[in-house]
């Protein structure tokens, strides 16, 4: 197998994404069904009909990207004869996609899935007052240069690399005073550009410790199995399939670095050429070009997507 279908993390949303796979699939349409009914609510129609303002809030973005990754794999499962276990060498997503990526391949069921990502939403949210952390994407620095960015911008508060994405772009997260002193380091040290983030909370750092203490309680109450295929994990950047395992490196993703540049290189180093992003959005699939050379990205996300997916999908069997 040289595939392995990969889940998209915060960002992607989009009112109207997964509408019409919805309306032309019944596969996709039972997803947002058990969604609504696992959070007993209508999220589906703050997806489809907005407000924007309203789905980009964390606790709805985060169940409403993943209730679209299975939506859009159920429809390549049933129209396209895609088997996740047979077909994909690994699974992973990036940061909330993990949680996809498992729900995808088995590990978790759909309504466990949204239930912890609602909670995961509300308590990143909820660890850090708003105004007092911030987030930063630095371009053009490698992650070496970024991390030390981070280190002399520190000055005792928490400044740190959250996302390693690929293609010289790293984010740091941590105190605002601190992110901001980052931003104005990098700039000297000849970032090509070097930026906030329009986020309402400082993820992946030391300042979620108290979102991840809920993330444990939470994650000790749900059944995970082995997934169907392995699970690349962002904090380690390498393939796991114990249950305990997977438990335990969800709970550290909450403070930890998503280190998907190194996650992509190492399913490249086991032959994986083909990159398949279910779900909203096309931003995995332009980092793989600028991370794994020879590497394609296969965004899927929409009804039009299915007969090109199946055959790269043949392609690369």
């Amino acid at each position: 197998m040289t595939a392995a279908f990969t889940f998209p993390g915060q960002g992607s949303q989009v009112v109207g994404m997964g509408k019409a796979l919805a309306d032309a699939f019944p596969a996709a349409k039972a997803v947002f069904d058990e969604v609504d009914a696992a959070l007993s609510e209508k999220l589906t129609r703050i997806v489809w009909e907005g407000p924007a303002e309203t789905l980009q809030l964390t606790e709805n973005a985060q169940p409403a990207l993943m209730a679209v990754s299975i939506a859009t794999l159920r429809v390549l499962e049933s129209e396209a004869g895609f088997s996740l276990g047979r077909d994909a060498a690994f699974v992973a997503g990036h940061s909330l996609g993990e949680y996809s990526a498992l729900a995808a391949a088995g590990s978790l069921s759909i309504s466990d899935a949204a239930r912890l990502l609602r909670t995961r939403g509300l308590a990143m949210q909820k660890a850090v007052p708003v105004g007092v952390g911030a987030m930063a994407a630095l371009l053009g620095l490698d992650y070496e240069t970024a991390v030390a960015v981070a280190n002399q911008a520190a000055e005792g508060q928490v400044c740190q690399a959250a996302n390693d994405n690929g293609g010289g772009q790293v984010v740091v997260s941590g105190d605002k005073a601190a992110v901001d002193r980052a931003v104005e380091i990098a700039r000297s040290k000849g970032a090509k550009r070097a930026m906030l983030l329009p986020v309402s909370a400082p993820f992946h750092c030391k300042l979620m410790q108290p979102a991840a203490e809920v993330m444990a309680a939470a994650l000790s109450e749900v059944t995970i199995t082995a997934p169907a295929s392995p699970l690349v994990s962002n904090v380690l950047a390498c393939a796991i399939a114990d249950p305990d395992e997977i438990r335990r490196r969800l709970v550290e993703q909450v403070t930890g670095t998503v280190r998907w540049r190194e996650s992509v290189g190492y399913m490249a180093s086991k032959g994986v050429t083909r990159f398949f992003e279910i779900g909203a959005g096309k931003v995995l699939s332009g980092l793989v070009k600028r991370i794994a050379d020879g590497a394609v990205g296969i965004p899927v996300g929409g009804p039009n997507d299915i007969a090109a997916a199946k055959q790269a999908l043949a392609a690369s069997a």
